[in-house]
């Protein structure tokens, strides 16, 4: 074989391993986020929009050079696993759980390789035992925790400022994470004789418990109510949760979701930011940092929320110090 025909296979060969490296390169211009959501499409829309947009403006566009999986629980945990297993035989490359831990450790559950960023999730993801450490987690997830538990006593102040009046609260807890409940349960215990309170603690493990404990809490004569964040029970039945509280004239306080659907006060993590920081994991992950090296947001950016309309249908004139503070008033 002369030289000229070797030089020339060479370069055929060297041709075609540089396109295939471009072609590989163009694929992987080509991005697909699953997206793991405890809700409903209408409620995390704006959510979800609010990620979109913030990859947008860092050069991710909808449809051009990224997509996205969408599987909704509508509050139902069951279908978390199910749904995580569907993103994960889909290939995708990026799984966003937003919800709490219950979805994040289904998307763990469901996958050791892809990279997970976790969005939403109000309990500490240590003690959840989603992940090592805060400052590095480890394995293959990363993302925010809005460490809600961390808040009770807060909220418990912020109701009291809200309700001067209020005396005896109940607290109204998920039993299916006990990590959760038992923080919650000891910032309230702290909290509540500074502020003349009186607070009792009611569990729920299953739906049919909803009733009874209710009854309870009328027997007892509370006059607000805290519900506490942590385990899937509570979301899945917010509008009974909202019956019941506007039926009773009762001052509530709870997460956002909830007072957006007719609770009373929300005080916690301003979720519009923490969705957009999202945006910053997804694209350091995508431009190849490892999800286990980043660390763990805490929540650095806080919201008041006052639901005026509820205020006025159970007869109560909110203190106008805290309404003065409010980011924002439903009316």
């Amino acid at each position: 074989m002369s030289r000229k025909i070797i030089r020339f296979a060479v370069c055929a060969l060297l041709f075609a391993f540089c396109s295939s490296g471009e072609a590989q390169q163009a694929k992987k211009g080509h991005w697909t986020i699953g997206y793991l959501s405890n809700s409903d499409m209408a409620r995390e829309s704006s959510r979800s929009g609010a990620i979109r947009q913030a990859l947008r403006d860092l050069g991710y566009i909808e449809g051009q050079n990224i997509r996205t999986e969408f599987r909704f629980s509508e509050g139902k945990s069951a279908r978390a696993p199910e749904h995580a297993a569907e993103l994960v035989r889909l290939n995708v490359d990026i799984i966003v759980a937003a919800g709490g831990p219950t979805w994040v450790q289904a998307a763990k559950k469901a996958t050791t390789t892809i990279p997970i960023v976790m969005v939403g999730a109000g309990a500490d993801p240590v003690e959840a035992g989603l992940v090592r450490s805060l400052a590095r987690p480890g394995g293959n997830i990363t993302g925010l925790t809005n460490l809600t538990t961390g808040l009770t006593g807060k909220r418990l102040e912020l109701l009291k400022e809200a309700v001067p009046k209020i005396s005896r609260v109940a607290a109204l807890h998920d039993a299916a994470n006990p990590v959760t409940v038992s923080e919650s349960k000891e910032a309230l215990r702290v909290a509540a004789p500074a502020l003349g309170l009186t607070v009792e603690s009611w569990e729920v493990r299953v739906a049919d418990d909803f009733a009874a404990v209710f009854a309870a809490i009328n027997k007892k004569r509370a006059n607000a109510i805290l519900i506490a964040g942590g385990g899937p029970l509570i979301p899945a039945n917010r509008k009974r949760i909202v019956d019941f509280t506007l039926k009773s004239r009762l001052p509530s306080i709870g997460n956002r979701d909830f007072v957006e659907a007719g609770g009373l006060v929300y005080y916690g993590a301003d979720l519009a930011h923490s969705y957009r920081r999202v945006a910053i994991y997804v694209d350091k992950i995508l431009k190849g940092a490892n999800a286990g090296d980043l660390p763990i947001e805490q929540p650095t950016k806080f919201e008041l929320i006052i639901n005026l309309k509820t205020a006025k249908q159970i007869g109560l004139t909110i203190s106008p110090n805290v309404l003065a503070r409010a980011d924002r008033v439903i009316r």
